[in-house]
């Protein structure tokens, strides 16, 4: 009787990326893969250890998990990921219940873990990160409109307040030929809309071609019969380039939004974050892009608290968010990582200070988003309909200034039955909150 499998996958999509290939490698191998975790003999539990919230959030799922090992059928549990790669020499020792470990370069030795788990034998596999083969057989678990696309893994930028390149390894792009074929096949199971992914999505082609890339790669992508819509995530702002910027503007299918964190807008700020941007450059990428892609999309992320960051160097922030009006944006209060540069940083900010900090930019971006909204109502706009919802009696679904599982929904009504994953236009009608509500036209 083969082993039952359970999965729980936390953090970012590149780590629902390496879920994906695990329950390929583990399916292929002639293990079952079950939905329940009440129902698992095993379960794999790939985890996030970015910033303290994320690391909470991986224990309590290893505790919750824990309960049906005790209670219930489970006979082992394997922890995979960032979480045992940042505590490797800790999470045994603190955490009993877990019976195996692979870090972020062990995904290829999954079953050897799962093995283990299910005959009560610990085990623990810490390869070389920068030696993982990237890409490969996956199980797809988002809805089959829709996918992530890696095309990088790893990062050199060495943010002071960032864990990733230690976690993750040095900053590898895939090769080109690699990423169209697996787009082809995701387009052959009915993907159409492909979110590109990597820790520095800019940056990608630097270390093989010798330039970047990105606006090449995506100029290959659009060429797929079956890909309607293409999105960009994680684009460091210094390199996006005038080639990206025109692909972006003159590529139907890509969508005109882009994700580009900028972390802070005050110089000094941004050289303790060791960011190679300052308050002149990030302004006049943002000018660029807007005069350049009209009707664009500008998703970001701040961070709020950074040790040393005086009431003046909020007040230039809170100012330039005010001023720039994003039209996503998400903002951090600063998480104070060990074995991080900026960990031993002085004038660390109390967490009381940081959360204010937090509040007054928020309630400043809740209603820039909402003046935003409002400017739709009475528009026209494609939407891609994700499905069915019964307690609204309405569909739902994303336009282009939406993207998966970080912005908000668009709900309409339909004279006519509405696939998920057909892409339709919507005229919207009302704001509801953070959402949209429309009705489609015939």
């Amino acid at each position: 009787m083969a082993i039952k499998v359970g999965f729980v996958s936390l953090g970012c999509p590149k780590n629902l990326i390496n879920t994906e290939i695990m329950l390929s490698k583990l399916a292929n191998s002639g293990y079952e893969i079950v939905a329940e975790d009440v129902d698992a003999d095993v379960i794999v539990i790939n985890t996030c250890a970015f910033i303290e919230s994320a690391k909470q959030e991986a224990i309590n799922n290893i505790l919750d998990i824990a309960w049906l090992k005790e209670n219930h059928t489970l006979k082992g549990i394997v922890v995979a990921g960032c979480l045992p790669q940042r505590f490797k020499d800790e999470l045994f020792k603190e955490m009993p219940e877990v019976d195996c470990i692979i870090g972020t370069g062990s995904l290829d030795d999954i079953i050897e873990a799962v093995e283990s788990a299910y005959n009560k034998k610990q085990y623990k596999s810490f390869k070389d990160v920068d030696s993982l083969q990237l890409g490969g057989e996956r199980i797809i678990t988002t809805p089959e409109y829709f996918a992530y696309l890696q095309i990088a893994e790893g990062c050199d930028n060495c943010c002071t307040y960032c864990v990733i390149p230690q976690i993750r390894g040095k900053f590898r792009s895939r090769q080109m030929s690699d990423i169209i074929e697996e787009a082809e096949n995701l387009a052959s199971l009915g993907v159409k809309e492909l979110c590109l992914v990597a820790q520095d999505t800019t940056r990608y082609g630097e270390d093989i071609y010798g330039t970047y890339a990105l606006d090449s790669l995506v100029t290959e992508l659009s060429e797929i019969k079956g890909i309607e819509w293409i999105r960009l995530l994680y684009c460091y702002p210094d390199r996006i380039t005038d080639e990206l910027i025109d692909t972006i503007a003159n590529n139907e299918k890509v969508v005109k939004y882009i994700d580009m964190p900028i972390q802070h807008i005050n110089n000094d700020i941004l050289k303790a974050m060791n960011r190679r941007d300052s308050t002149d450059s990030i302004t006049s990428i943002i000018k660029k892009l807007r005069e350049k892609i009209p009707g664009i999309i500008l998703r970001s992320t701040v961070i709020v608290g950074f040790p040393g960051e005086t009431d003046d160097n909020f007040k230039q922030l809170h100012k330039f968010i005010k001023d720039t009006r994003f039209e996503r944006l998400g903002v951090f209060t600063y998480s104070r990582e060990e074995n991080t540069p900026a960990f031993d940083l002085p004038d660390q900010i109390n967490e009381k200070l940081k959360r204010k900090r937090y509040d007054i930019i928020m309630l400043d971006q809740q209603r820039i988003h909402n003046e935003f909204n409002k400017s739709f109502i009475g528009k026209t706009l494609k939407i891609i309909c994700e499905g069915y919802d019964t307690v609204s009696e309405s569909y739902y679904g994303r336009s282009y200034a939406d993207a998966p599982d970080i912005d908000g929904k668009v709900y309409f009504s339909s004279h006519r039955r509405i696939k998920d994953g057909e892409i339709l236009e919507i005229e919207i009608t009302e704001l509801l909150d953070y959402d949209l509500l429309g009705k489609a036209k015939k």
